[in-house]
């Protein structure tokens, strides 16, 4: 993009996509991305499966030169970086606001970097890249959003052998302690002797 500035203080830009030329005044304040979806103020978990799509969603705020396009990411504790939503480079159009991510079919066909179980950030840039410095009426490289991935476990029929293995230790292990048979035996022999007691009271009044 060409700009220019011109005497009355303010800069023309060529918006993106067309021939058109918007003029920006210097006092115009950075543009900014918002998100929408999901929520920045906690960590969304999505779970890895068949026909469970993740949506993002933002809106664009004072920013008058529309981006020629938006490349989105996900940037995880792994150290790796994925693209995010159809495209294998995550660029989509300058005026999107939102993207859809089959993130099971991409696990299916990048078996080589699958999506790890982990906390991940969210980043959106312009064709400037995330490390575009602010701008009257340009957008601002976005990383507001955090979220995690999880593969839920394959179901288990009883009948095919599963058994609960926290259960069954946990009862075997009051089982195995002596002192606990012993306290449960006290406890039981006192309240059965109490009761007797204000039987025969009872009775003898």
């Amino acid at each position: 993009m060409s700009s220019s500035s011109s005497r009355s203080g303010s800069q023309s830009a060529s918006s993106s996509g067309n021939s058109s030329t918007i003029s920006i005044p210097a006092t115009a304040a950075a543009g900014s991305l918002t998100i929408t979806q999901p929520p920045t103020t906690v960590t969304s978990f999505y779970k890895i499966a068949s026909n469970e799509m993740v949506t993002f969603g933002w809106n664009f705020t004072d920013v008058l030169v529309t981006p020629t396009h938006l490349t989105v990411s996900a940037q995880c504790d792994n150290g790796n970086t994925y693209p995010v939503g159809p495209a294998s480079d995550g660029i989509i159009d300058g005026s999107a606001t939102q993207v859809v991510w089959d993130v099971y079919s991409y696990q299916k066909s990048h078996s080589d970097n699958p999506l790890p179980q982990a906390t991940c950030t969210l980043l959106i840039c312009d064709e400037r890249g995330l490390g575009a410095s602010r701008r009257g009426g340009y957008m601002n490289p976005n990383s507001q959003a955090t979220f995690a991935f999880y593969t839920p476990q394959s179901y288990t029929p009883i009948s095919s052998g599963w058994s609960c293995a926290i259960c069954s230790n946990g009862f075997s292990s009051y089982i195995a302690q002596p002192t606990i048979i012993t306290i449960v035996a006290t406890t039981l022999v006192v309240f059965l002797s109490g009761f007797q007691l204000l039987r025969n009271a009872f009775r003898t009044t």
